[in-house]
Order: C-alpha cells, then sequence, then structure tokens
C-alpha cells in the first residue's frame, strides 16, 4: 500500500530524489537488498518507487504499548511491512517462508542483508538468509543504497531533522547460474557476498567484513564499562 495521505506531504518536506528506479521491473517478483542506516530507510524506500512493496520487520515494532504503538502498528501494517521474529532457529525458518510466500505472488520484498542498522555507517557483512531466498524463489536481486537517512534521523533520534535524502538503485543481480543449491553454504555465501559488493561499489560505504550486531555488542559492552566519574576535586 502506497503513502496515500502522508506520501505527497514527506515528499514535500524531504524532497528525497532517486535514481535508477527504471532498474525496478515493472512486473514480477524480485528482492530489493538495501543497506540500513536509519528507521527512515523503510519509509522513504518503498515511497520512490512505482509499485509496492514489502519490508520484513522485527516483530518488536507491532507490540509496543500505548498511543505511540498503536500509531507505530498502524504506520508498519500501512507501509507494508510483515512482522517476524528475529530470534533464530525455527523463527529464521518462519521468516524464509513468510519471504517466500511474498515473493511467490510475483511481489516486491526488501530485505537489509546487513541483519540490523549499521551502528556508525559503515557497510557489514551480510546474513546469508537473503541468498537463500533469493535461490529458493529463483528470483533477482536489486541492491539498494539509501543515501544520507542517518544524517536526517540517526540511531536514537525519534523525530527526523529536515534534510535531503537519496535513493540509489542498482541494476538486478541474476542467479539462476546457482539454481539448486540453495542449502549449499558455500554457495549462499558467495552470492550474499556478492551482493554486498555491489551495494558497497554503488554508495561508496567503507565495508568492515563483520557483522553489524557483532559490532553493536561491542560498543555497548564498551559503554556498559567505562568508568563512573562523581566530578568532585581530588583532594
Amino acid at each position: 500500500m502506497k503513502y496515500v495521505v502522508i506520501g505527497p506531504v514527506i515528499k514535500a518536506i524531504f524532497r528525497p530524489w532517486v535514481v535508477g528506479r527504471s532498474n525496478i521491473p515493472a512486473r514480477g517478483a524480485a528482492i530489493l537488498a538495501s543497506n540500513h542506516l536509519s528507521f527512515a530507510d523503510s519509509i522513504f524506500l518503498p515511497l520512490m518507487i512505482d509499485r509496492p512493496m514489502s519490508f520484513l520487520a522485527k516483530s518488536d515494532y507491532f507490540t509496543g504499548r500505548g498511543l505511540k504503538g498503536w500509531a507505530t502498528k498502524m504506520f508498519f501494517k500501512a507501509t507494508g511491512q510483515i512482522p517476524i521474529d528475529r530470534s533464530g532457529g525455527k523463527a529464521s525458518e518462519a521468516s524464509l517462508n513468510t519471504g517466500l510466500q511474498v515473493l511467490g505472488r510475483g511481489d516486491l520484498l526488501g530485505i537489509y542483508p546487513e541483519g540490523t542498522r549499521s551502528p556508525n555507517g559503515i557497510l557489514y557483512r551480510g546474513r546469508t538468509g537473503i541468498a537463500r531466498m533469493a535461490l529458493e524463489a529463483g528470483v533477482p536481486v536489486i541492491p539498494v543504497v539509501m543515501v544520507d537517512t542517518d544524517a536526517i534521523q540517526p540511531i536514537g533520534r525519534r523525530i527526523p531533522r529536515i534534510g535531503r535524502v537519496g535513493v540509489v538503485i542498482g541494476e538486478p543481480l541474476d542467479f539462476t547460474r546457482f539454481a539448486g543449491l540453495s542449502d549449499d553454504r558455500y554457495v549462499l555465501r558467495s552470492v550474499t557476498d556478492e551482493i554486498m559488493v555491489a551495494l558497497q561499489r554503488i554508495g561508496g560505504q567503507r565495508y568492515d567484513d563483520v557483522y553489524a550486531s557483532a559490532v553493536k555488542e561491542r560498543l555497548e559492552q564498551a559503554r556498559n564499562t567505562e568508568p563512573v566519574t562523581s566530578g568532585a576535586p581530588l583532594d
């Protein structure tokens, strides 16, 4: 579903730009693989393409309480977000099946291969779930780079600053040469790395071959172990 009411308002305020919109097929299923800098990515990407699309979004966005929780839930539903459990194991399998259902309908599915927002603007190692989904569904993967969304809404900021953001859409990546190999972990890693290389080439982000989640954990541990000083003068 498009942003029938708020879409024109968002465009007027933030004046987003897009390059490569013609790389989105007019029909048929495809995966849009995007870098992930900000919560705002899930707002601007669907806004700037001409077809409806769905994102696999963490289930926490649909379970908030109070007015804010209700508003967040309604927003995500209105913009085609699908709640998934990211706890791993059987939940990961369920997420995969949910994505395959979207692709099976011939629709567009948005995925953040890094699995979480980058904590510092660096592009990190991709999770292989996107490769498995692409091979099982037999669909192309379209690399998408979000530009400056972290400048208007960095992690921790609830209300975006006013500023321009952009979307760069690359040419579709065809992985049909790997048909029938969706259970080969070496193939899955190779496909995922090819997707991340395409994102890095298009966006020019610095790349670090570690998982963003691990970096976040290290940063959180560092914050928790920082010495607390009272500011009192020394004797």
